[in-house]
């Protein structure tokens, strides 16, 4: 009998976090299974009821299919779970791997690398597979996608007189038209490099090449001082000095006329702000043209599984271009295979800047040990107004360069 059910509990975890050396018993071989049906086990970071339950019709899907069994469990902390669980000797055979973590997991060998396996592999976007590619490898697959897109109050746009053809293209256009805004902030948007990070990708910079520290460069220094001039002069706000924890709250509580968020958004404005009126549209380009951040989860697969076939037989089923689209019709994600686009914005034609970013998009920091020197560079963005921007970039320079030694 085919099984889907939710067991695990924490404390058959051991303590030991994803970045350690509880890696190091890695050289173990791991056990193999027995003869008869796979047996997997999946451990998800859910959204919520909705990503859950998709998981968990196209799991016993396959099961059905292959004649294994699947337990999906969706973890309450999915960083300290699935760090705990790799550093034993059973950790769960397929796994959402957070791609700002991926080089974490990969570094040490936590992650088998089955990506060249799955069909048509060259199918995800570039920029996904650049992502989850650890020393020249493409290791795992992305199972969706999202990336940042200019989020606009479509109301409070002509309320201060403003068209379409108002939408700005360039930072120039994005400051003049902020300056045309009046009786609410122009521009919010969150105050970590998740967000200013695409002023840094837009100016041509980002924190690092994957080798080696890019953080003091000229084109950093005029992304965090063009940043630095929309604070200061009042065109932009962080969403806490609005009395917000992210971009959307402000933005749906009317507080912005504009913010830069991901396609996350839409969900929480029918949920939280139903009658706000709003549309989407690509980043303002910068110097060096467009640019994006995309944000995705990869399908891991521990290199210690027992069932590396079925695994890969899993993933497989769950990145087809029919299985993506529905999954995307669940919970809202985007399909990571360039070849679902054209029928993913034909069901949501308005997404088209959000998926169109996939194309010039950076994904997060693709190196190990790098948690603690993207956090002190947080806590210098938030004091970007008030803080010099070369000095800012030269304590992330040291810093990266610390961390990848």
């Amino acid at each position: 009998m085919n099984r889907l059910v939710i067991p695990v509990a924490a404390a058959v975890l051991l303590s030991a976090t994803a970045c350690g050396s509880g890696f190091d018993d890695r050289q173990a071989a791991p056990r193999q299974q027995s003869g008869g049906p796979a047996e997997l086990q999946v451990l998800m970071a859910s959204s919520g009821d909705a990503e859950t339950n998709a998981v968990k019709e196209a799991a016993a899907a396959w099961a059905k299919t292959t004649g294994g069994s699947v337990v999906v469990t969706p973890a309450q902390d999915i960083h300290q779970q699935l760090g705990q669980a790799l550093a034993g000797s059973n950790p769960p055979d397929v796994f959402y791997v957070d791609a700002a973590r991926f080089a974490d997991y990969a570094s040490v060998g936590a992650l088998e690398p089955y990506a060249d396996k799955i069909s048509d592999s060259a199918d995800f976007y570039p920029s996904l597979r650049e992502t989850f590619t650890y020393d020249g490898r493409f290791t795992c697959v992305p199972k969706d996608f999202s990336t940042l897109a200019l989020i606009v109050n479509d109301d409070l746009w002509k309320k201060n007189g403003l068209t379409e053809d108002d939408i700005p293209a360039t930072w120039d256009e994005l400051t003049a038209v902020a300056k045309k805004i009046k009786g609410v902030t122009p521009l919010t948007f969150s105050d970590t490099r998740d967000r200013v990070g695409a002023f840094m990708v837009q100016a041509g910079g980002w924190i690092t090449d994957g080798e080696q520290a890019t953080g003091d460069s000229p084109e950093n220094l005029k992304a965090l001082e063009y940043v630095k001039g929309l604070l200061t002069g009042e065109q932009a706000q962080y969403a806490k000095a609005l009395d917000a924890e992210w971009g959307g709250e402000a933005f749906g509580k009317g507080k912005a006329a504009m913010t830069i968020e991901g396609n996350w958004i839409k969900g929480a404005m029918q949920a939280d702000y139903p009658g706000v009126a709003f549309s989407v549209h690509e980043l303002p380009a910068g110097p060096e043209g467009k640019g994006t951040l995309s944000f995705s989860n990869c399908w891991g697969i521990a290199a210690k599984s027992r069932n590396k076939a079925a695994a890969i037989s899993f993933v497989e089923a769950m990145t087809k271009t029919d299985q993506q689209l529905a999954f995307a019709k669940a919970f809202g994600v985007m399909p990571s295979r360039a070849s679902a686009k054209d029928a993913y914005l034909k069901e949501f034609p308005g997404d088209a800047a959000f998926v169109n970013g996939a194309d010039y998009a950076q994904g997060p920091v693709n190196a190990p040990k790098m948690d603690s020197v993207l956090s002190d560079f947080d806590a210098n963005l938030q004091q970007l107004a008030t803080k010099d921007p070369k000095d800012i970039l030269a304590r992330l320079q040291k810093n990266t360069q610390s961390a990848l030694g």
